[in-house]
């Protein structure tokens, strides 16, 4: 059986079935579902023909993909749908269902679905809660894809992956989602921006705005610019200065640097000082520098500090820092070296900073591009790189996590932000 490419079950439903000797057997109705498996594995087509019902098992196609369907029994072999009582359908149980969380709000509804080959079985893998799905259906997707681009609203494509829903069951009248809007925290920040992302505008934002702000914050940096400028500048501006205030300053400073000028700077004065100076300060680089990838959130102490005392000022101070890879050792706010976390552990707490830290260093001028900086980091193995001005001192730092995305082969890699 060979299924080439993505196919959506809107793009085969009516689609002829052939015979071995390229005669029509029937036309797709329906495409058969085991339940209760984590991505439901299809098992059968159902064909219609002169109003006349016929069930074709999975395993008896040959080819199955939007060009062809093929099969290796001829019509008078086909059984009839006797089976159907035990089986799902995609058509009857899963399309035009609504997709609600587990507490009953209702999210979105089923337009398509993706069926995806695994292992030579083919999975229901995706559901398409989007514009793209009802044209689909329609028969014109090309055709209105087509016009939004020329309004310059290119439709993208809206899909929840079946990983975010319940196993399907006998019976259904809906589909849900595997997490509760309350129980969403427990969720990778990258996973909910996907769920996110899936939902149409005016879901998303109802959905963004019940999020605690800590979980706001760490899913608005997943998310893709001109969703996060969405999100903002169409909630409460307290609230969204509240969920801003608490990313680290590099990923605000992204995050402001989308916004409107006076949408902007409307939230920077609802802030705390402190932070909204921190990233005022980072939004003066340009996005593809050093500096526009720095973070101004790193520790640095003096070289007379002991290494006891700097382990109970890292226990103290570590807390607010998202990533800590280096302790920076600074004379006067200049950098003079660096001591990794393992060297802050095993050497003595007696010795000062001066005498363990590292003098060698790499460093970066604000301005240097990004490829130079990711470039530097993977020669030298570097967890975090410091940016330093003409005199020597310290701006910020770039770190690994900031990089990944220019390290990565390009298929692999997430959309940059812009500015």
């Amino acid at each position: 059986m060979a299924l080439i490419g993505e196919v959506f079950v809107a793009d085969i439903l009516g689609k002829t079935v052939l015979d071995p000797r390229g005669e029509e057997i029937g036309r797709v109705r329906d495409i058969a579902v085991e339940a209760g498996a984590r991505f439901p594995r299809a098992v059968g087509l159902s064909l219609e023909k002169k109003k006349a019902e016929r069930y074709l098992p999975w395993d008896d196609l040959t080819i199955f993909n939007r060009r062809i369907i093929s099969s290796r029994k001829t019509e008078g072999e086909l059984l009839e749908n006797g089976g159907e009582k035990d089986l799902l359908f995609i058509v009857r149980d899963i399309l035009d269902k609504q997709i609600v969380d587990i507490n009953g709000a209702k999210v979105v509804r089923v337009n398509d679905v993706k069926l995806t080959e695994e292992g030579g079985a083919v999975y229901v893998t995706d559901v398409d809660v989007g514009m793209r799905g009802i044209l689909r259906r329609l028969g014109i997707e090309h055709r209105g894809n087509a016009f939004f681009e020329t309004i310059r609203h290119p439709l993208r494509h809206q899909l929840i992956s079946w990983q975010f829903l319940q196993p399907l069951e006998h019976k259904l009248d809906r589909l849900t989602l595997s997490v509760s809007r309350e129980a969403v925290s427990d969720l990778h920040p990258a996973d909910l921006a996907q769920i996110m992302s899936d939902l149409p505008p005016e879901e998303r934002q109802e959905f963004f705005q019940k999020l605690d702000t800590e979980t706001a914050a760490e899913a608005l940096h997943e998310l893709e610019p001109e969703i996060q400028a969405d999100l903002i500048t169409e909630m409460d501006k307290e609230q969204a200065a509240d969920i801003i205030e608490q990313m680290p300053p590099d990923e605000a400073a992204d995050v402001i640097a989308d916004l409107p000028t006076e949408k902007a700077q409307e939230l920077l004065q609802l802030m705390e000082k402190e932070e909204a100076e921190d990233i005022h300060e980072l939004l003066h680089h340009e996005d593809d520098t050093a500096g526009g990838l720095m973070t101004n959130e790193y520790l640095a102490w003096p070289p007379h500090l002991t290494v006891g005392e700097a382990q109970e000022r890292f226990k103290a101070e570590a807390q607010e820092i998202e990533h800590v890879y280096y302790i920076y050792v600074v004379e006067g706010e200049k950098l003079v070296g660096v001591v990794g976390l393992r060297d802050l552990l095993i050497e003595e707490r007696e010795k000062a900073l001066s005498d363990v830290m590292h003098t060698k260093l790499k460093t970066a001028r604000p301005e240097m591009g990004q490829e130079q900086v990711a470039e530097i980091i993977s020669k030298y193995n570097l967890l975090a790189l410091p940016v330093v001005d003409e005199g020597n001192f310290l701006l910020g730092v770039v770190t690994v996590d900031d990089v990944v995305d220019i390290l990565l082969p390009p298929a692999s890699r997430r959309k940059r932000r812009r500015r």
